[in-house]
């Protein structure tokens, strides 16, 4: 396994495993290697260390856990993190600048700014606009070839262009292209979000960088529209219609999938799947 393999890897592993007591040392020991030598390759391809890595995207899941559960206590929410009440406050308020009290009195449910291009304003729809596009889906697993991305999420099409210019020899009738999202936008810093770029492939293809994305239950909106209208469409979604909804989002990472993609116009015909159990 080559370093940007290793890093990959220990990243999936943290990010499904945020509520549990998690260590640098625990980290390395699922990779058979030393907490040091982990900490030193993980600095070096991220620039992060892990354990800075860990506390930041534990803080970051809080939030969104405060945004989907409204009637969860803060409290709670802390404790699924490790944190007691008073420290996870504390480190909450430090690294959002508001405590978790005011961060969910902020959360906006009609619509906010979008944080990528600030003069813009996203406009949420009614939960039941929002409902009538939806469908509950079963999915099955994806083989895909894939390039992760870590950055702000306004760049990402820029990079899909790439990553099909660069696999054009992989592209077939059949194949379906697939982004994983890592984060929320609007709560994880913009230069450190996490986008796997994806291509389904056959499981016989040779390359290195192939994983399994599981199936599962979906929570599926149907969007047709401008590449910059996803971000209000997404938001929308996770603040008005699945915190009221019934359903809760499983701890598996959120799908955009293309059915069409028009490079001229920047618009796309694509399912935003949202992971319920």
């Amino acid at each position: 396994m080559d370093r940007n393999q290793l890093v990959n890897q220990s990243i999936d592993y943290i990010m499904q495993h945020l509520d549990e007591d998690l260590s640098v040392e625990s980290v390395a020991d699922q990779f058979f290697i030393s907490k040091y030598h982990f900490s030193r390759i993980f600095k070096a391809v991220t620039g992060e260390s892990v354990y800075a890595f860990m506390k930041r995207c534990k803080v970051d899941q809080s939030a969104v856990d405060m945004k989907l559960n409204p009637e969860k206590s803060i409290t709670d929410i802390g404790l699924d993190y490790g944190y007691s009440s008073s420290n996870y406050s504390s480190v909450f308020k430090k690294h959002h600048d508001a405590s978790p009290v005011k961060f969910r009195q902020s959360i906006p449910t009609s619509g906010m700014p979008v944080p990528f291009t600030p003069e813009r304003t996203a406009h949420f729809k009614t939960a039941q606009e929002y409902a009538s596009r939806i469908e509950i889906q079963e999915l099955s697993d994806f083989f895909v070839l894939y390039e992760r991305f870590i950055g702000n999420y306004v760049e990402l099409e820029k990079h899909w262009y790439q990553f099909l210019d660069l696999y054009q020899a992989y592209l077939q009738e059949e194949t379906i292209l697939v982004e994983r999202f890592f984060n929320d936008p609007a709560i994880t810093n913009s230069s450190q979000c996490i986008c796997d770029i994806c291509m389904t492939v056959g499981e016989e293809c040779g390359l290195d960088n192939l994983m399994r994305i599981q199936g599962g239950r979906w929570a599926v909106y149907h969007f047709d529209g401008e590449i910059k209208d996803i971000f209000e469409t997404l938001q929308g979604i996770f603040n008005v219609w699945l915190p009221r909804s019934g359903y809760r989002m499983a701890q598996r990472y959120g799908l955009n999938i293309y059915r069409h993609i028009d490079r001229e116009k920047h618009r796309v015909r694509m399912d935003l799947c949202i992971p319920i159990s």
